[in-house]
């Protein structure tokens, strides 16, 4: 396997980063108004930090990567 950069990939990731980032800091205003309220918090956090590791990986093309190793069990590529 042979890494190669993406720009697409990389403004693709910060995207992702950035809405992660935002579910993070305002969990609690989401879970208010979209959720259960207090019983929410913890999970909104959850996918919220979630999601920025998914943007990192996605922000340094790594998650080719990983998706070929786990595609690569399955199929043979």
């Amino acid at each position: 396997m042979q890494y190669t950069f993406s720009w697409g990939s990389f403004f693709l990731g910060i995207v992702i980063l950035i809405i992660s980032a935002c579910v993070v800091v305002w969990h609690q205003k989401l879970a208010d108004n979209l959720g259960d309220g207090v019983s929410d918090y913890g999970r909104y956090q959850m996918w919220g930090l979630i999601g920025c590791g998914i943007g990192l990986l996605v922000m340094t093309s790594i998650h080719t990567m990983i998706m070929r190793a786990v595609l690569g069990l399955f199929f043979n590529f």
